[in-house]
Formats: structure tokens, sequence, C-alpha cells
């Protein structure tokens, strides 16, 4: 109830400040050449962000010599703090966390316009035009607070069917960016590498061992594969070749699940669930001959990697959110949903991805390992 005050009372304010506002504001009164400093928000989940990557590339490529301040979550920000693309970054702390703070530092940057790649609802937009950006896009126009978004139209006869990139590349197009490369943007550094070495050697894990990855968890139960399903797949891998070593990935709230898995696999097996920054999550991932993963941010993380990936998806969408980049690399494996409508979060007995056989995904990550005899 107290959050749909705050919302609606911010609604009212930006309603009389809008009309008091003299700026020109939409789109046709737009000018690249005046462009001087830049707002880019991709401010939740890491997947999101790392599909924002491609439009920041775009908007980057189009004004080389503006300032580009991305506004990312504070939770993994760290993975993109050298993306060559951006200036600088200002955290989101996510709802109305240090909501005026945060206005305070864009304002000091003076933006001249606000891309919203991917930010949460109420606060993305409203901190936009409060921070002092004259020009703000968006793809999906909010609907409660378009009237402080430049652009008319989504771009789309429907945003929802297009994939996630797709979209923010359009956002991007709004401020005359070329809609080209899909490819996210991920640059590993060299502390983090070097210590999933040291770890990978302390653990006796060698250039010997064809490493096999397993993201057992996802942000929502209802995107994930059953554990048991997971034991089954790694003792059937283990079997099919002595080198195999499954490494399970997961965050310190999944480590109880990874160390499940771990003891169902039993051998050849090691849990790193909470062991890892995000940082050397990614050269961790970057070590790895193949990834089984559920629809989640580990996911994202190897495609923009350019690793071999098995991803698993029902009931999300893996058209709107799944590899797009490298198709050769990746195996998709995806059931209709069950039920219609889905109540994803609402679920409480969540059994779609069930209609995932082991057998499939076993099928997929041996035919991915050996093609082209390629090991």
């Amino acid at each position: 109830m107290r959050i749909n005050v705050i919302e609606n009372l911010l609604y009212f304010a930006l309603k009389i400040i809008k009309n008091f506002d003299k700026r020109q504001t939409d789109l046709k009164n737009f000018n690249p050449d005046e462009v001087k400093n830049i707002l880019v928000v991709s401010s939740t989940a890491i997947g999101d962000t790392l599909m924002s990557t491609p439009a920041i590339r775009a908007i980057r490529e189009r004004y080389p010599h503006a300032k580009i301040i991305a506004h990312f979550n504070v939770k993994n920000m760290e993975l993109f703090e050298n993306n060559p693309h951006i200036d600088g970054i200002i955290p989101y702390y996510g709802g109305w966390k240090k909501f005026f703070k945060t206005i305070r530092e864009f304002r000091k940057n003076k933006f001249d316009l606000a891309v919203i790649l991917h930010g949460n609802e109420p606060q993305a937009t409203p901190m936009a035009y409060l921070g002092g950006a004259r020009f703000i896009v968006k793809v999906p126009i909010p609907k409660k607070f378009a009237f402080l978004i430049s652009n008319e139209t989504n771009g789309f006869e429907n945003s929802l069917n297009n994939h996630g990139i797709d979209v923010r590349l359009k956002a991007a197009s709004f401020i005359d960016c070329k809609e080209s490369k899909r490819e996210m943007v991920l640059l590993l550094d060299e502390e983090s590498i070097n210590k999933v070495q040291n770890l990978l050697k302390e653990v006796d894990i060698n250039n010997k061992y064809t490493l096999v990855g397993f993201q057992i968890g996802a942000a929502n139960k209802y995107k994930m594969w059953a554990p048991d399903r997971f034991i089954q797949l790694g003792k059937r891998l283990i079997e099919l070749d002595k080198n195999i070593f499954i490494l399970i990935l997961g965050s310190e709230k999944e480590i109880e699940l990874c160390e499940k898995v771990k003891d169902g696999i039993k051998y050849k097996v090691i849990s790193l669930a909470g062991k890892l920054s995000l940082k050397e999550l990614g050269a961790l991932i970057n070590r790895l001959n193949i990834l089984v993963t559920n629809d989640t941010g580990t996911m994202h993380l190897a495609i923009a990697l350019k690793k071999k990936t098995v991803s698993l998806f029902c009931p999300t969408n893996f058209w709107g959110v799944g590899p797009i980049q490298d198709n050769h690399l990746h195996r998709i494996i995806a059931k209709e949903k069950p039920c219609n409508p889905c109540l994803t979060k609402k679920c409480k007995s969540p059994f779609c991805m069930d209609l995932i056989g082991v057998n499939e995904v076993y099928e997929a990550v041996r035919e991915s390992l050996y093609e082209n005899n390629s090991l």
C-alpha cells in the first residue's frame, strides 16, 4: 500500500512539473550534433544488462566523443566496470533506495538524453526525467509515465514478440544509432583469470579435463530444471568420458542446492556455489568446454564469452532471451508451456521444466562436445 502511495504521489507531482517544463522534449526537436552527455539505464539483472551491451556499443559508435554514464544495478555492476563503451557507472540500489541521491548524481552530469534500455519502473523513467535529461527514450513505453518519454512509438507492432537485444537496439535507433551488431560485450580481467586458474589448481583440475558446467539455480523456481535430473545427467556424462569433470555453479543462496547435486553425482564433480565473485564467475565460465544451464544470467555470460551451451527453457521463451549470437555454439531445448495463462512467479508447484527429459539433454551435450571430433 505504501509503495502505491509513493508512486501515485510521484505521478501527480511529475504531471505538474512536466506541465511547467518549457523544454521541447519530443524527438522531432532532437539534434544528434548537440549531444555531449548520455545516460544509459540497464538497472536490472545480469542477463538483462548483458543484453543491453550491443545497444550501448551502438550508442558509443554513433557518439564517439560523448560522455556515456551507465546506471547499472549495484549487485552486478562490477561485471561491467571495464566495458569499453562507457565512461562511468552510477549504481542503482533497488526500488526507492537512494532515489533522491541518485537523481542528484544524475543532475551533476547534465545529461542531454537518457536511453532506458531495461529499468525497473516506476523508478527508471522518473529518475531520468528528474535527473535533468531533456530527451528520454524507452522501449516499451511505460504506461503510467509515458508522458515523460520522447518517442511516441515502440518501433514494433508488439515489442514483447522480439528478442531483448533487438528491443534495446530499437531504443538506441531513436537517437540515430544503427541497429546492427547483436553480439553482447563482456571483458575479463587478468586478476580474475589468475584467481580462477589458481582455484582450479588447488582442487587438482588441469587441462586434461573436459570441463562441463552445471548452472543449477535460476532467479525463480519455475525456470529451474529439477536437481535429480542434473544428478542423472552428471552420472551419465562421467560414464561417457573419463576426462569429463563437472563444475556446479550457483550463488551463495544456492549452496545447499548445489551441494545436493554434487553429493548425488559423487565422482569428478565439485561445487563452486558462493565461492566466486561475478568477475571470477566469468573467468571460470571461460574455462568451460560447455555449460548446461537454466534461463539465467550465467547463461548470458557464457553466450557473451562465446562458450558452448545447452540451455533449458519452459515456460520462458528462448526466442526472447536465449542465444542470438554464434548460433553454432548453442543448443536449445525448449518445451511449450503447459498452462495458459502461465502463473510464473505465482506458481506454487511448477512442473513445466520436468517436460525436459534427461536423455535429450545428454544427447545435446554429447553431440555438442564431440561434433567434428573437437575433443
